[in-house]
């Protein structure tokens, strides 16, 4: 059992370090394992606890195959853990009944809410896509623009009382995890991945990768106390280099302090609600659908807004392309902006780092546009302000949004610029 410790520890580790030789070594041993049927006789030997330890089997794997997207491969093995437990608990009755199904539960709702929007290619079958940062999706950088810091160190914290998980990484956390991570290579070359070759698009033009270092170290986090997060952020801190920015996410209910406030002024409302242990004691509230935040893919939360759920895969490609078009030209206006405070500067040199702030000046004009989101408290607010005239509210990037509206055919559900009272 030694090499299984071995196992989970190189899961753990590609989870904060995203080196991805862990996961496909992982791969290749749980792959090995279910080719030999080294469990087969598991039922049929009348020992609980080795039944225990094929059902850890079963999940470890399929959280492997979620990290590799290798999602016919998860449903697979969904199936065969659900029989397996059926088969544990028949034969057994363990007093850990209620917490397999559980298990099996968190999985089934992860792979559903990870798969609202479906893309289907010619024979109507889903097409898994990767997010990760590839050559096809870095936004280009102008010639010349200086490079003053890189993204090393990345906290993601999962912490809302209600959230869609398997074990303790959230779906969010699972996206943004995948969107700080570059696409090795040699997927990209051997198809490795089930995901979409997008044939219809071409890199951008500074896509290579160079000597770029691979991926940031991360630090997952699920639920911290106050003493946790401070530790880690210590943590990530000290191990910045002069050069190094640092990224902290965190998904996490909201905390309003008894001060009424006349602006949107982030830090100040009062922080975020760090994990209690009381969360049975407060009755779960309502939340206002907040599709949108996710930055993973701009083009699957533009079509979650405009309640766009099949997408076929012709359809994907040229509306990517548009989006890639958005993107690049927001760049351009970065590079250029005049009124862009300086702290913005330093980030656009590094790839994460830029194709954050572009996906958020996305994110800002959809919502503007789109008739269904009505006032400040729609959009989202960045602080520094990002300069109006020379970004947010330029036309080139307003057409740009219409005509991709008008390609998914809901041109109807955008106003025109005109319209818009941003007040309101």
């Amino acid at each position: 059992m030694g090499l299984f410790c071995l196992l989970r520890l190189k899961l753990m580790l590609c989870l904060r370090t995203s080196e991805t030789n862990y996961l496909n070594e992982s791969f290749s041993f749980y792959s090995a394992i279910r080719m030999r049927a080294y469990y087969s006789k598991a039922s049929k030997e009348e020992r609980p606890d080795l039944m225990v330890k094929k059902l850890r089997y079963y999940a470890r794997f399929i959280v492997v195959c979620l990290l590799l997207k290798k999602m016919k491969l998860v449903r697979d093995l969904v199936r065969e853990l659900a029989k397996q437990i059926d088969d544990y608990t028949g034969t057994y009755e363990p007093e850990d009944q209620m917490e397999w199904n559980l298990v099996l539960g968190e999985i089934k709702a992860f792979i559903e809410a990870d798969g609202i929007i479906n893309v289907v290619d010619v024979d109507s079958s889903s097409i898994v896509l990767s997010h990760r940062l590839t050559p096809l999706n870095t936004p280009p950088l102008e010639k010349g623009t200086p490079v003053y810091l890189t993204l090393q160190e990345v906290l993601i914290v999962g912490n809302c009382h209600e959230q869609v998980k398997f074990s303790e990484l959230t779906l969010d956390m699972f996206r943004m995890l995948q969107s700080l991570e570059r696409e090795p290579q040699d997927d990209l070359s051997n198809q490795i991945y089930d995901t979409s070759p997008a044939p219809g698009r071409t890199p951008f033009e500074n896509g290579e990768r160079g000597n770029k270092r691979d991926n940031p170290h991360k630090y997952l986090l699920y639920k911290p106390t106050y003493g946790q997060l401070n530790t880690f952020l210590a943590s990530a801190f000290k191990e910045l280099p002069p050069n190094g920015a640092m990224v902290l996410y965190i998904s996490a209910d909201g905390c309003l302090g008894n001060q009424k406030h006349t602006d949107d002024a982030a830090y100040d409302l009062g922080g975020v609600v760090t994990n209690s242990r009381r969360e049975g004691e407060e009755p779960a509230k309502g939340k206002k659908a907040e599709l949108f935040k996710e930055m993973h893919c701009p083009l699957m939360a533009l079509c979650c807004v405009c309640n766009i759920s099949d997408v076929p895969i012709s359809l994907w490609d040229k509306s990517q392309t548009q989006v890639d078009k958005f993107l690049a030209e927001a760049s351009r206006l970065f590079s250029r902006a005049r009124k862009l405070d300086h702290a913005y500067v330093q980030f656009l040199g590094d790839d994460f780092l830029r194709l954050l702030l572009l996906r958020f000046v996305f994110c800002y004009i959809v919502l503007i546009l789109h008739r269904g989101f009505k006032g400040p408290s729609y959009y989202p607010a960045s602080h520094p302000a990002l300069p109006t005239d020379e970004i947010l509210e330029h036309p080139a990037l307003y057409k740009l949004v219409l005509d991709l509206a008008t390609t998914l055919e809901v041109r109807g559900l955008f106003a025109e610029p005109g319209e818009l009272d941003i007040s309101a």
